[in-house]
């Protein structure tokens, strides 16, 4: 028995519904990039950067200010975020400003923050 309770005490094998998951089962690369999306969001100023880039584009000097933290932290934090292409960033001079990079990742952003205040 689980810790909660629940556990599955049969040994029969559905064939019919292990073959139709089967079927729908994402390739081995696409879990991949699914599991780095959701360890690059895995951090809780990833999500606070996320959150404010949700509600305007800004540049690493406003997001430092914003989050209390340096300006490197702040860099650093945005390279991971880079990596899982969940940002994009345009310059404008010596100025480079930061955006969610589209609307799945808005979207999934808004659902996560709907779901913990349920």
């Amino acid at each position: 028995m689980t810790k909660n309770g629940y556990y599955c005490d049969c040994n029969i094998i559905h064939a019919n519904i292990v073959k139709d998951v089967e079927k729908q089962m994402l390739d081995k690369n696409s879990f991949l990039q699914i599991s780095k999306f959701f360890k690059a969001l895995g951090d809780e100023t990833r999500i606070k950067i996320m959150w404010a880039l949700l509600k305007n584009e800004m540049c690493v000097c406003d997001l430092a200010n914003l989050l209390s933290m340096t300006k490197s932290a702040i860099s650093h934090q945005l390279r991971e975020l880079r990596m899982a292409k969940l940002v994009n960033f345009k310059k404008n001079g010596k100025t480079v400003y930061y955006s969610v990079a589209d609307k799945h990742v808005a979207n999934f952003l808004i659902n996560a923050c709907e779901h913990v205040k349920e």
